[in-house]
């Protein structure tokens, strides 16, 4: 077998560092707590840690609105802080993976300072401004994903900058090739640094419609929908473009060695695809988000997987995600019980997983009423808010659930005395037992390098196998709440053996008929040759 290189046999983490671990009593984690909190990263078996924004930001979209992007924002630490976490992390056999910001900034960065200042200024053309409509108003319909339009009239020049977020996160001029090249300095600085590779912030926005065409309009949208859901972005995203831009960022990691470059895409598959470049020379992994997106139902998932499989282009190599800090928490979504099963589905798909943090211990969505509401997207649009989903990790059962000796800028969750790493890891049978079991699994060759094969099956089950140099493994997912049944295959050895359920109770010789209880999952060793 052709040894994979790190990335494809990785397991990815993501930390969101306002919420992992604070160091300092401020209520707000940061790059001292993520390092003193390496030993349960490593001990969980994982392989790279994506850490969300650090970079110094006025923090209207805690991060995602960058000012400096060679620096590390005071709220986190400093660049020594990052250095020391950078070290200790590869000590303990752990790649980092920083978030890059490169569609937009901060209005409070310089270069927008300097291109604002006047219509002649050298930096005018690094943002992307337009003379106002023939009416006065913005010169076309692109919405903001953030709600109103994505148009802001400045009054001292009398153009329009466009911003697909926020108010205070113009958008870069991606067509201007000091841009280009102002941003691959940004990570060949990181580079040097150590950084293992960089998830590049809503990739497909890079390069807009040259001619700023109205978007066209959805018809299926309805008054208290999301205003960005009013029209059908195929013009402010995805323009070809775009895959000659991220050719360029992915030669400056190339000229690094190994690194990694991850896109974050919510795209249908078939263009989702496209990011992996004509020549493999896009993004290593265009973040695959349609398990988060997808029905939870078993002839629903089958399909995707297949869709999936199929759509990838030869040589490409495909990854799966379950959560993040954009969208509701797994467990919320479907359960706690079917977050076990989903957890297995993860960790024995073709490709490579992401894991969100806290999901390793059942975490769920928080509420957060509107009047505390932290999210920017929560106060313009009531109900869309994203802090749920971004609340602190539970280390144990002290006050604030060993986060901080401070106020956690989010309230932790009501359940933080059980649900919590110290009381779980002593369960055999928690969530983050099994997680540490699929983990170990993991580590075998047929599950980061064999193929994929649909196995057929009915109802609620969702079935598959892995196969590698003749051995075989099924995995046999009951995704509804009733008793399944499935038979093995007739040529399945006749020492066809458990090796793990998402109960942790049963494991050893298989009968010849699966049973599968509501809400289990099953690793059986078919053939081991």
């Amino acid at each position: 077998m052709t040894e994979l290189t790190w990335w494809r046999r990785a397991i990815f983490y993501q930390v969101y560092p306002r919420s992992f671990q604070d160091s300092d009593g401020d209520g707000v984690g940061d790059l001292e707590g993520i390092r003193r909190r390496l030993g349960h990263l490593a001990g969980l078996g994982v392989d790279a840690v994506w850490i969300s924004p650090i970079f110094p930001s006025p923090m209207a979209d805690f991060g995602y609105d960058v000012s400096d992007y060679c620096g590390i924002h005071p709220l986190f630490g400093d660049l020594a802080a990052f250095d020391r976490l950078v070290a200790e992390a590869h000590a303990h056999g752990l790649k980092i993976v920083l978030d890059f910001v490169p569609n937009h900034s901060s209005d409070a960065h310089p270069w927008f300072a300097e291109s604002r200042a006047s219509r002649t200024s050298a930096k005018r053309d690094w943002y992307i401004w337009r003379d106002p409509a023939p009416d006065g108003g913005p010169p076309n319909n692109w919405m903001s994903n953030f709600g109103g339009p994505a148009w802001t009239f400045d009054p001292a020049t009398g153009q329009y900058y466009y911003h697909a977020f926020l108010t205070e996160q113009p958008d870069l001029n991606w067509r201007n090739p000091a841009v280009r090249e102002a941003m691959n300095e940004v990570l060949r600085f990181w580079m040097r640094r150590g950084v293992d590779g960089f998830r590049v912030d809503v990739i497909w926005h890079l390069i807009k419609d040259e001619t700023f065409r109205d978007d066209p309009l959805n018809p299926d949208w309805r008054p208290g929908d999301p205003d960005v859901a009013s029209v059908i972005q195929t013009r402010s995203t995805d323009q070809p473009g775009v895959h000659d831009v991220i050719a360029e960022l992915r030669a400056t990691l190339d000229d690094f060695g190994d690194r990694v470059l991850i896109g974050e895409i919510y795209l249908p598959i078939d263009r989702l695809v496209a990011y992996y470049g004509k020549e493999l020379d896009g993004a290593h992994l265009p973040f695959n988000f349609h398990l988060i997106l997808a029905d939870w139902n078993a002839r629903g998932l089958a399909r995707l997987i297949d869709q999936y499989e199929a759509a990838l282009p030869k040589g490409g190599w495909p990854n799966w995600v379950l959560g993040n800090h954009d969208k509701s928490r797994v467990a919320t979504r479907i359960g706690a019980a079917q977050a076990r099963v989903a957890a297995m589905l993860l960790l024995t798909l073709r490709g490579t997983p992401t894991i969100y943090y806290g999901d390793e211990i059942g975490l769920e969505d928080v509420p957060v009423p509107h009047d505390l509401a932290h999210d920017p997207w929560e106060k313009n649009e009531p109900g869309l808010g994203r802090d749920p989903e971004r609340t602190p990790m539970q280390w144990d059962g002290s006050p604030n659930a060993g986060f901080t000796s401070g106020r956690p800028w989010l309230p932790v969750a009501s359940d933080f005395a059980t649900r919590n790493v110290a009381a779980l890891d002593s369960d055999p049978r928690s969530i983050l037992t099994l997680y540490r079991r699929l983990i170990a699994l993991r580590r075998d060759p047929i599950l980061q390098a064999g193929a994929y094969i649909p196995f057929e099956a009915t109802g609620d089950v969702l079935a598959y196998e892995r196969r590698l140099d003749g051995r075989r493994w099924l995995v046999a997912l009951n995704l509804g709440g009733q008793d399944q049944a499935l038979a093995l295959p007739d040529d399945a050895g006749s020492d066809a053996t458990i090796l793990l359920s998402t109960g942790l109770d049963r494991h050893g010789p298989a009968t010849r008929e699966l049973r599968l209880r509501p809400s289990e999952g099953l690793i059986v060793r078919l053939v081991d040759d």
